[in-house]
């Protein structure tokens, strides 16, 4: 499924040439990750099978050292997953992850994201049954 232009346009007003980094990645989920549904939220899209399992945003507060304009992806895994590429990792609660990665040009969205994305998918329902939500 994919997002409504309309509400994207919205979303991105404030930063409209991220938009063709945010549909590189809502193509590369739906190839990924099946027909999944694509949730427009005043801050944030969210992609959900069931439950959340990929987020898409603008940054809301730039790090220094961040790129001056980029996408923020967030997954959620079981352990903490390390790479460069990616900005910030939390442990909201036990054995529960929160990642994000910045993505400054559609070509970044990648073998590698996409991997992480689809590990995320993976592990989505499975945050709910072992009582970790």
């Amino acid at each position: 499924m994919y997002a409504d232009e309309a509400e994207l346009a919205r979303l991105f007003s404030a930063m409209p040439d991220v938009l063709p980094v945010y549909h590189a990645l809502e193509d590369r989920i739906n190839e990924t990750c099946g027909d999944v549904d694509v949730r427009v939220q005043r801050t944030q899209v969210t992609f959900t099978d069931r439950f959340g399992f990929a987020w898409a945003s603008l940054p809301v507060r730039r790090r220094r050292g961040w790129p001056e304009r980029c996408l923020v992806v967030t997954f959620g895994l079981a352990y903490r997953k390390e790479s460069p590429r990616i900005a910030v990792a939390t442990e909201p609660y036990p054995a529960r992850w929160t990642h994000h990665v910045l993505v400054e040009r559609p070509e970044d969205v990648d073998g590698e994201l996409m991997g992480w994305i689809e590990e995320s998918h993976q592990f989505s329902p499975a945050k709910r049954r072992c009582g970790c939500s």
